[in-house]
């Protein structure tokens, strides 16, 4: 009598709405989750080519190669890259100065070409030395101009915009047609 405890049920735990709240935290996760995407070089397209488009002469045009060993041309002179940024300033800040070099920054234009089998690091640090110029050469001009840097100018100013035009990035990049 005095061991009559009463039989009790083993506890469990019901799991019929488990596959519910996975399913539902699975949404949420994929909802609330931010997936990085590589950006890549930005870089603006030229407008589409059109019959009528002016001829460019010969002086105002810098033509950069860079081979497949990894050696740069410009002008088909060797340069090292340390010499590329001086060389791009004297050539595009010329302002028909020497008639070797362009007649203004506004038709000074760069053509950048490479072969195929050019490393890939030497093309990346190539497009660096070119629009680093073309930043040097935007500041300078915004701080003798306005008294403060380019990059703290508001966008879209027209103070921005006179910089831009003044010193338009006229990038040709292109792979050689020859092998």
């Amino acid at each position: 009598m005095f061991n009559n405890k009463p039989i009790r049920e083993k506890a469990t735990i019901n799991g019929s709405s488990m596959a519910d709240i996975a399913f539902l935290l699975l949404i949420f996760f994929l909802v609330t989750t931010t997936i990085n995407v590589d950006t890549g070089i930005s870089l603006v397209l030229p407008p589409p080519i059109q019959e009528d488009r002016p001829q460019v002469h010969e002086r105002n045009l810098m033509n950069i190669l860079v081979n497949a060993d990894g050696l740069i041309r410009m002008d088909d002179k060797p340069v090292l890259i340390d010499e590329v940024k001086p060389i791009l300033r004297e050539f595009i800040n010329n302002k028909g100065k020497d008639p070797e070099l362009s007649d203004s920054p506004q038709k000074a234009i760069i053509s950048l070409k490479t072969q195929r089998e050019t490393p890939y690091k030497v093309y990346i640090d190539m497009l660096d030395e070119v629009m680093g110029t073309y930043k040097q050469l935007r500041n300078e001009a915004s701080i003798s101009e306005f008294g403060i840097e380019f990059k703290s100018l508001v966008n879209n100013s027209s103070q921005k915009q006179l910089i831009i035009r003044m010193y338009p990035k006229n990038i040709s990049v292109a792979e050689t047609s020859e092998n």
